[in-house]
């Protein structure tokens, strides 16, 4: 195996977007989302076209058994399908199941970065005061650098989004920017 000591590549990692909107916090977070989606459809799209990994990392819904294509194909069959639709993984989308708020608990992430040469990633996705912030902290611990699109997360309870914010910059030392900023 051979050793990278100074990985340079990008990668955008979508955060738990592919989602049924059946919790009970559904309420708050669906205007946000809504919000949010055509931004990251957007971003995902020049991420693409950039030939940027875009690494969907996602909850299996507590079904241990699930697969991405499952996970999808619940996500649209359900009321929001609307929310999930624009952002849907493609063909040369990578995936990652995970069962915890960190996109790096227990899950193959560090290796895949560590494969594809990745130094820095962007989380996008939801939600903010979440998941994307307990990702930012396991991130910045493995040396990776961070960047946060904050119009491409969502949130349930805004103040505390924007107080994860501060703390991914002040912190983690994690850009915080726009997603049009975000240079692929």
């Amino acid at each position: 195996m051979d050793r990278r000591t100074d990985p340079t590549g990008l990668a955008l990692v979508v955060v738990d977007m592919i989602n049924t909107y059946d919790h009970e916090d559904a309420e708050l977070l669906v205007p946000s989302v809504r919000r949010v989606v055509p931004v990251l459809a957007e971003l995902i799209g020049r991420a693409r076209k950039a030939d940027v990994p875009v690494i969907y990392a996602n909850d299996n819904f507590g079904v241990w058994r699930s697969h991405h294509g499952e996970l999808v194909d619940t996500a649209l069959a359900r009321p929001h399908a609307d929310l999930i639709e624009p952002i849907r993984p493609d063909d040369e989308s990578l995936f990652v199941v995970k069962a915890r708020h960190s996109v790096f608990y227990e899950t193959p992430l560090a290796y895949l970065l560590w494969r594809l040469d990745v130094g820095q990633v962007v989380l996008a996705g939801q939600v903010t005061e979440q998941c994307v912030l307990y990702s930012a902290l396991d991130a910045h611990i493995r040396h990776l650098e961070v960047t946060v699109p904050r119009d491409a997360v969502a949130s349930i309870h805004p103040h505390l989004a924007a107080a994860a914010l501060e703390m991914m910059e002040r912190n983690m030392g994690a850009r915080i920017l726009t997603a049009k900023e975000v240079d692929f």
